[in-house]
This record gives C-alpha cells, structure tokens and sequence, in this order.
C-alpha cells in the first residue's frame, strides 16, 4: 500500500515505483506547512468572508523547506527545541496533516504513537480498542484476532485490557498503544515521545523489539528530548529549528549540533563575564617544553572529519599511542591507550576543559570523561592563539571489538568553576559552553589478553566493573551445634 499526500505539483518527487527501486520507505521533497495566526477571533471570519482578497491574519510557517530520504529499515531520529516543528513533520509523515508546499511519498502502511492516548476511544475497552486500530490500518478481523493474544502479552497490562481504556494510568496507555502499534505489522514506524513514559524494564522491552523491526526491514522515525536515545539508537537524525533543518547526519553529531544550538547566546554571556583586564601570568607554569608528545606518525587524518564548532577553538591533532608512547590502534583488554588532542583557541577565555568519549561499533557511548570528572590541574585563564594541548590515559578494560573516539574541548568561568562541586550535574551542564567536537575522530581495535588470570576473558558486558564475589555454604541445622 502506498500512501502518498501531496498539495504542489510544481515540486520535484519520486513517484511510487521510483521510491519502490530506490529502497526508500519515505521520500520528502521541500516540504512546508503554513498556519494563519490571528489575532482577535473576528478576524477569521473576516478572512473567510474576504477569500483572500485581503489578509487579516499573519503568516506562521511551522515547517520550511525539508526534503528527507528514509531507506527501508533505517532509524531516523528528529530532533530541535520545543516549537521547532518536528511534530509537525510527523504528523505530515502519518498523514494526519497535509503540507502547504511540497510533496510526500510514503511506501507502505504507517504505525503512529503520536500525542498520548491519540487513537483511542475513550470509552471502549483496551480490547475494543485493538480491534479498532486494527481496522483502521486496513486489517480483517481473523488477522487481529490472530495477532490479539501477542499484543496483550506484550502490552501486559494484565485484566485491564476488559477495562475502558479512561481507567489507565499513563504508563499503561503507552503499553497498549505500542504493542498495538508495532504488533500490526508496519513498514513504518513513528514515535513522539511515547518512550519517556514507562518504567526501565517497559523500555528495554521496547527497544529490543524496535531492533527487531528494524531487522526485518521497518523504518523508525524517532522524536525524543532524550539525547542519549538519539544518539545510540538512530542510525542519522535531522536537526529542525523554527522549522527550518539546520543538519542532517549521523545521530551522534546531530546530537552536538543540537547541543551548540541549545546553548543560545551563552557565547555573548561568557564574553561579557570575562574581567576587564585579565592576567596571563600563570599560563608560563602550563608552558612545559619537556612534556611528551607524539611523532607525526601517531597522528590521524582529520581532513575527512567534520568539526563541530562555534568558531572559538579548532582541532588540530588527535593521536593515539600505547602506554610506552608509540603509535598504536589495536590493544590487548585491559592495557592502557593515551589519547592525545590539541586545540587551537581564537578567543580569550577562561578555564579550558579537554574531554573524550569512546562508542562501540554499534554507537554505543562506553565512556566519557573530561579534565572537570579528573579534576585535572588546568590554568584558569588562556590567551587567544594558545594552543592547548591534552593527554588522556585511558585503561581499556572494555569488550572485545572495535570503537571509535571524540574529543572535545569546552570553557566555563573561573567563578564557576570554584564553584563546581556545588552544581548538580544538571546545573553544571548549563555552566559549559561547548568549543568543538570531532564526531568519530579515529578507532582502535580490543583483542583477547594473552595472560590474564585466572581466565582470559575477564568481564562479559561493554564494560569490567571492579568488585569482589564471595562464597559461602549455609550450615544444615542437623549440623548446627
């Protein structure tokens, strides 16, 4: 079934058998939506009357100018500030909403979890409300009758299901609608924030099924205000704000391009919380000639990688060497990596901060830590036009496989900074103001140890968590004294 909404012929678009040969799920192409806003109530009248011979409102365009492609079993996640427009598109995508410009083609039948509770009656019991999302997605009874007792176990809302559905609580509307949802067999799949409501175990569920879906060729679109959830489960991600996409790419690296947007005018903040005058006597205690730093041989190419950055500082070598201080990318569990990065900075600030991340082949985040989590000695101040330079030793004692590291370089006020055990790690994110970022700067391979005691493979998991294990035989009473 192929679901196509349209409202401007003039637009470039992939017909049916075009989206079909291109493996494509969902084909957008300058794409808008355009609100009238008035305001006084009156005035809308006025204008239906009028018939657009003249305008009493004001223009509001919630979407502007966004062209997409999915493939078939790609996971693509949609990201922005409040307002941005992203509910907009997804209602476009489900077909809820028709665009003002531009044109859509869907391939397939579309499973929405939208706005909370949406696509339910109310009134009819959980039961009732199956077989009804499953007429409305074009299905016969014997097929949702075949499929009821999967959606209820997935659902596991227990003898609830016999009850009307304005009796359950939040968590329970989520369970119904995305085992509903993802039971009927969809070639895509859209989800508005429907995730962040539901407990731990409920979501691990979820997305173990959502993985699976995707393996048999559904396409996911993803709305969330939850980063981490971007930046592992999607495969790329578009960045909206005021309705107008600012990036499209890898998941992670949308996710610090959102991260910059956030920041605002935090830039002209700090700027304007610099002293006066600020003195630089301290920076010649950090000007150490005899520190080590690596042969040009360590060193990987940056040209293909894209920095993320505010224009403040650049990146202008990442390195990786062994704990003797020779190039090295492939290490045994558990040895030691020093990663080494400089950054070139093209504005006074105050205390610098160097971090990296490491993500596993599969984008998982395995470890992150900055100078702030080492409570490195760093220099509260810093000229424009220093470069500063950051080794960072790192004990890989992770999973066997291959990964992929970031660094990243960020400021916060000396003020702040005195003050930083104080902040929750909330607050002391607002404290930051991102510099730059260089998404998957290199990767490095883990092999088996070859001595390791007592068994070679020390840890199952992404990571070894150090503790202990004890045992002990309980006594028999025939054997207490």
């Amino acid at each position: 079934m192929i679901a196509e909404h349209t409202t401007n012929t003039n637009v470039l678009t992939n017909t049916s058998s075009q989206i079909e040969e291109a493996d494509l799920a969902i084909s957008i192409r300058d794409v808008s939506k355009m609100y009238r806003i008035y305001d006084r109530p009156q005035d809308r009248l006025r204008q239906m009357i009028w018939r657009g011979k003249r305008e009493f409102g004001r223009q509001f365009w919630a979407l502007q100018g966004v062209t997409l492609d999915i493939k078939r079993g790609e996971r693509v996640g949609i990201i922005g500030r409040n307002g941005s427009g992203k509910s907009t598109l997804l209602q476009i995508i489900a077909g809820t909403l028709a665009p003002t410009t531009g044109k859509i083609v869907v391939g397939g039948r579309v499973g929405a979890l939208l706005e909370l509770g949406s696509g339910f009656n109310l009134e009819f019991t959980g039961r009732e409300n199956i077989f009804m999302n499953g007429s409305v997605l074009g299905m016969h009874t014997n097929e949702i009758e075949e499929r009821f007792d999967e959606i209820a176990s997935f659902a596991d809302i227990g003898d609830f299901i016999d009850q009307p559905v304005k009796l359950y609580s939040s968590g329970m509307f989520v369970r119904l609608a995305f085992a509903i949802t993802t039971c009927m067999d969809p070639d895509i799949l859209i989800i508005d924030e429907a995730l962040a409501v539901g407990d731990i175990f409920f979501r691990q569920k979820c997305y173990r099924r959502l993985e699976a879906l995707c393996d048999t060729g559904v396409s996911i679109l993803l709305v969330s205000h939850s980063m981490m959830d971007i930046e592992q489960f999607c495969d790329r991600a578009l960045l909206l704000n005021n309705g107008v996409p600012l990036f499209q790419g890898p998941g992670a690296e949308a996710v610090k391009h959102y991260l910059l947007l956030e920041q605002g005018d935090r830039s002209s903040k700090v700027i304007s919380s610099l002293p006066d005058e600020m003195s630089f006597d301290e920076v010649d205690k950090y000007q150490n000639q005899n520190a080590f730093w690596p042969s040009s041989e360590a060193f990987f190419d940056l040209s293909h990688v894209a920095q993320v950055t505010n224009e403040w500082a650049k990146c202008t070598g990442v390195a990786l060497c062994n704990n003797k201080g020779q190039p090295c990318h492939v290490f045994q569990q558990g040895e030691i990596a020093s990663f080494f990065y400089e950054f070139e900075i093209f504005h006074d600030m105050e205390v610098p901060i160097g971090g990296l991340v490491i993500h596993s082949d599969k984008g998982i985040l395995v470890h992150g830590k900055s100078t702030l989590e080492h409570d490195s000695d760093v220099p509260h101040v810093v000229p424009k036009g220093s470069r500063l330079r950051f080794q960072q030793d790192i004990s890989l004692e992770i999973a066997i496989g291959e990964y992929t590291f970031e660094p990243g370089f960020a400021t916060m006020s000396y003020a702040d900074y005195q003050e930083r055990s104080e902040f929750s790690y909330i607050e002391l994110d607002t404290k930051i103001m991102r510099l730059c970022h260089l998404p998957a700067a290199g990767n490095f391979i883990i092999t088996p140890p070859q001595n390791r005691f007592p068994i070679q493979l020390l840890h199952h998991g992404v990571a070894n968590l150090f503790g202990e294990c004890t045992v002990t035989i309980k006594a028999s009473p025939e054997n207490v004294p």
